[in-house]
């Protein structure tokens, strides 16, 4: 397998490519975008768990960082490709079941790609309190159209049509290419990321620890009421809700690795890329919601500014002490969290529908790439199915709350396979060097942590709606038809050269060689019925 390590941006047949032009501090940067995700969820999480709510979080953020180990590994094996873990993971189940390969690349997108809709509708929301405060406003009432759509509804309101600009705005940016995203990514990192790091240790240095507030460490009887419960089914089926919804947060990091075609020494800079942004969220993720329960107790967590993230940058300048000055420069601080994350999520989720494409396994047109390098049609995509979503996102918070849960049970799909292809790559791909080679154990923890996340899609997703478990497995199903007709119809049953190239297992029409037998089979079985079995013994 060779290294394409080529600054140019046009291939022999005349197409653009991918550009080998960032470092792993680019990616660092690009991926700086998730640490403010725990904003999204924060008061999310802190009203449905209770005190127990700061050592979810801690919890998770580990979880997370330990599996990274595992995706930083498996990334190694593929330096010419990008998109991320769901792409170097699926190249281990192609193997053994052609359609598992393009669910985990689309379980991916779908997990990452709402962050553009669900970020948009929150940072719409600061801008129109910003210039409305009054909520009887006109241009707070305004909606050009609204109804119901199943489970959820939608909205065509002001929030809807700032959103849709914001979101154009990052499409503006990436537009331009990964280096140019990335020096965007890098200024308005540092403007987020260092008062979001004094938030979160100041008001510990100013006012200490108030233990009070941690206190009991039950989980609550019911959602969003203040009574304590105890550890028994329902409190667990909350605690595992959060432990749920957390995961979409704390191990989104793993997105710096999307970038390794596109890293300029990817043996090199890809492990340093997830691990250093593993640090920083490590950080983020845990001193945030304890310094947030410490200031704010069980009641003010519990309030319904907070619960929908309307209130919370009003919180920060509180736990900070500063008045509306500060309470202003916040609102500026979270619509600029927002932006970053809009940033990283489009950079990463048009990458990985370029990289399915390119692969075989997503419709060819996804494949395009501009003079810039950015994979323009990927990005129209996104852009696309957002523009829905934010209609959703904007109508209330049980549609908002809808769409992260459903986004989230692609997540647990995709971690679960991933995590699983770490042993595969093992046995089928022992013979390929790693530039990167984890602990035997830490692959043997990732399998495990595969299980528990399956425990945390099956208990946990009711808690946020009771329908979006079966939704969630209802929307990763759709791919199979697409693949069917890329695979079987466009390509007539055969992969891209290319993409076997990657596996060293020969031309288009080779075989593909199986060590691990039925393992991978077995592992697929008892992943479906530990998620059925937990959503069947945890209940409210």
């Amino acid at each position: 397998m060779t290294i394409a390590l080529t600054d140019t941006a046009a291939s022999a047949d005349g197409s653009h490519q991918l550009k080998r032009s960032i470092s792993w501090t680019g990616a660092f940067w690009v991926a700086s975008g998730v640490p403010p995700l725990v904003l999204f969820s924060i008061g999310g999480i802190a009203g449905t768990t209770g005190t127990p709510a700061f050592a979810i979080w801690a919890a998770s953020m580990m979880m997370g960082f330990l599996q990274s180990f595992v995706y930083a590994e498996i990334a190694g094996l593929f330096p010419n490709k990008s998109g991320g873990a769901s792409i170097y993971g699926a190249a281990a189940w192609v193997r053994y079941a052609k359609p598992i390969a393009p669910l985990s690349v689309w379980c991916n997108w779908f997990a990452w790609s709402p962050v553009l809709s669900l970020g948009c509708s929150i940072a719409a929301g600061y801008i129109l309190t910003a210039i409305a405060p009054d909520a009887t406003s006109a241009i707070r009432t305004f909606t050009l159209f609204s109804g119901s759509l199943g489970p959820v509804s939608f909205s065509l309101n002001s929030a809807f049509f700032i959103g849709a600009a914001l979101m154009l705005g990052t499409f503006a940016v990436q537009h331009r290419g990964i280096l140019g995203t990335a020096r965007v990514q890098k200024v308005v990192g540092v403007l987020v990321i260092v008062p979001l790091v004094i938030v979160g240790v100041a008001p510990l240095l100013q006012h200490g620890v108030n233990w009070s507030n941690f206190q009991p460490f039950v989980p609550l009887a019911e959602a969003y009421k203040p009574e304590p419960g105890a550890w028994n089914i329902p409190g667990w089926t909350l605690v595992l809700g959060g432990m749920f919804i957390a995961a979409w947060s704390t191990y989104g990091f793993e997105t710096a690795i999307c970038y390794t075609s596109e890293f300029k020494d990817p043996a090199r800079d890809t492990f340093k890329a997830i691990f250093f942004s593993g640090l920083l969220c490590i950080a983020i993720f845990v001193i945030v919601p304890f310094t947030f329960q410490s200031e704010l107790g069980l009641a003010g967590m519990l309030e319904t500014p907070i619960v929908d993230g309307s209130g919370v940058a009003a919180a920060l300048a509180h736990m900070v002490g500063g008045g509306p000055i500060i309470e202003n420069a916040l609102v500026m601080l979270m619509i600029l969290a927002l932006m970053l994350c809009l940033m990283t999520a489009m950079a990463g989720s048009s990458r990985t529908l370029y990289q399915g494409s390119v692969d075989g396994w997503l419709p060819k047109y996804l494949s395009y790439v501009n003079h810039h390098g950015a994979p323009t049609n990927a990005m129209w995509t996104d852009l696309g199915v957002n523009l829905v979503l934010l209609a959703i996102a904007c109508a209330d918070a049980t549609s908002f709350f809808f769409i992260l849960a459903v986004s989230n049970c692609g997540y647990i799909i995709f971690n679960f396979l991933n995590l699983n292809a770490g042993w595969i790559h093992r046995i089928d791909s022992g013979h390929i060097p790693r530039p990167y080679k984890a602990p035997t154990f830490i692959i043997a923890l990732g399998a495990v942590f595969a299980f528990v996340n399956a425990v945390f899609m099956g208990a946990g997703a009711k808690v946020w709606n009771p329908n979006a478990l079966w939704a969630g497995l209802i929307t990763a199903a759709l791919i199979i038809p697409v693949f069917f007709f890329r695979h079987y119809v466009q390509d007539k049953g055969k992969f891209p050269a290319q993409m076997l190239e990657d596996l060293q297992i020969g031309d288009a029409g080779g075989a593909m060689p199986k060590k691990a037998g039925a393992l991978p089979y077995l592992t697929l079985a008892a992943g479906v019925a530990v998620v059925l079995i937990a959503n069947a013994v945890f209940q409210f």
